[in-house]
C-alpha cells in the first residue's frame, strides 16, 4: 500500500515540480493517512469511505492537532485521491465529503524599522558566519523573497553591477527584483571576502552555504534568525517569513502599489497580497488610538 505514497511523491516532484518543503509535507501527511488505513485493516485507500475519512479526522482531533494542521492534511489527502483517480486506482474521492471548521487566519507579525535595524546589528561581520548572516538578512529584507528561495539562490542569480536579483524558483515565472545599496554592499562583502573560505565541494554554485560548505537549508536559516532575534531581545514571534512580510508592509506604507508588491513577492493571486492592506489599516488604527488626543481621552 505504501507504494502509492512513493508513486505520488514522484508525481509531485517530477510532474508538479513542487518545492522540497511541500513535497515533504504532503508525503508525511499521506504516510500517516495510509498508516491509519492499515490499522483499519483495509486493503487499500480505494476502500476508504466518507465515514472512515471522518474517523480519520477525529483521530487527528484526538491527537490535539490544530484546525490548520487538519485542514492541511485533508488538502494533502484530496490531492492524493485525485492522483489515484487519474491513474485508475479508485473512482471516488472520500475526502471531498469532509467539511471542516475554518481556521481563523492569523495576521503575520511585522518588524518595525527600529527592530529591523536592531536585528541587523546582531551579526558580527568581522567573522565569516556573521558576514554571511548579515548578507542573508539584508537580501531577504531588500527583496521580500521566501526563505526557501533564498537558500536555492546561486551566485549567478545576483547581479552586483545592476543591483538586481533573478528569482526563478523551480523553473516557474522569473522575477527580477531590485536590491538597495546596503544589501548589495553586504552581499559583495560576503562574496569577495568569505564565500571562498566557506564553500565546499558539495556547495556547487550555491550563493549561501552552511559552515560545512554545503548549501544552507531553510531549517538552518530558521535557527539563525531565531538566534539573532533572541540576542536582540525582540519579543515578537519571528518566523522564516517575518522579513518578507515586513518588506511588503513597509513598501505599502511608503506608497508602493499592491500590483507591484504582488509581482515582487511572486503571488499568483493578488488576494494573497491584500492581507497587507488589512495589516496597514490595523497599524494605522493602533497609531491613531495611541496618538490622537481625543482617542487617548476616550481610551481612559
Amino acid at each position: 500500500m505504501k507504494e502509492y505514497c512513493s508513486e505520488y511523491r514522484n508525481y509531485l516532484r517530477f510532474q508538479k515540480a513542487v518545492s522540497q518543503n511541500t513535497l515533504d509535507s504532503y508525503t508525511r501527511d499521506i504516510d500517516h493517512f495510509l498508516d491509519f488505513v492499515i490499522i483499519k485493516k483495509l486493503k487499500g485507500p480505494e476502500q476508504v469511505t466518507a465515514s472512515i475519512m471522518e474517523e480519520y479526522v477525529q483521530s487527528l482531533t484526538d491527537r490535539q492537532c490544530s484546525i490548520s494542521t487538519i485542514t492541511r492534511n485533508m488538502a494533502s489527502i484530496r490531492g492524493f485521491y485525485q492522483f489515484l483517480i487519474l491513474n485508475g486506482k479508485t473512482l471516488q474521492n472520500p475526502a471531498k465529503a469532509i467539511r471542516l471548521e475554518k481556521a481563523q487566519k492569523k495576521l503575520p507579525q511585522i518588524l518595525s524599522g527600529e527592530e529591523i535595524e536592531l536585528l541587523f546589528a546582531q551579526p558580527n561581520i568581522s567573522e565569516a558566519k556573521g558576514c554571511r548572516d548579515k548578507a542573508m538578512l539584508e537580501l531577504l529584507y531588500a527583496t521580500g523573497i521566501r526563505v526557501s528561495e533564498l537558500v536555492e539562490l546561486n551566485v549567478t542569480d545576483i547581479n552586483l553591477h545592476t543591483a538586481m536579483l533573478c528569482c526563478n524558483r523551480n523553473g516557474k515565472t522569473e522575477r527580477m527584483i531590485p536590491i538597495y545599496s546596503t544589501a548589495i554592499a553586504a552581499v559583495s562583502d560576503y562574496l569577495f571576502r568569505v564565500r571562498g573560505m566557506m564553500i565546499g565541494p558539495e556547495g556547487g554554485q550555491a550563493l549561501f552555504t552552511n559552515l560545512n560548505g554545503r548549501r544552507l537549508t531553510r531549517q538552518g536559516f530558521w535557527k539563525i534568525i531565531k538566534g539573532y532575534a533572541e540576542q536582540a531581545k525582540i519579543t515578537k514571534e519571528i518566523t522564516p517569513h517575518t522579513l518578507r512580510h515586513s518588506f511588503a508592509l513597509h513598501l505599502l506604507e511608503n506608497g508602493a502599489s499592491l500590483k507591484d508588491i504582488q509581482m515582487m513577492l511572486g503571488h499568483a493571486d493578488i488576494s494573497s497580497t491584500q492581507v497587507y492592506v488589512q495589516l496597514m489599516n490595523d497599524h494605522f488604527k493602533e497609531v491613531y488610538n495611541h496618538c490622537h488626543p481625543k482617542a487617548k481621552l476616550g481610551a481612559g
